[in-house]
């Protein structure tokens, strides 16, 4: 499964939190912005935001 930024909307997290997010993990945010990411690298994170987002796009739903 790929989280999308459009999940992150869904998250309602902020882009620029995103993207420090995403710099602190050496993950490259314009590569996100065009092909998502896997949820197995948001899950690894064990980030309480990051693992929310990954419940959003398995259930299409804000929780």
């Amino acid at each position: 499964m790929k989280i999308y930024i459009s999940d992150l909307r869904k998250a309602k997290m902020c882009a620029r939190g995103s993207r420090a997010f995403f710099l602190a993990r050496g993950w490259d945010w314009q590569d996100f912005l065009k092909n998502g990411r896997d949820a197995r690298d948001f899950i690894d994170t064990n980030d309480a935001m990051a693992l929310q987002v990954v419940g959003v796009a398995k259930n299409g739903q804000q929780q």
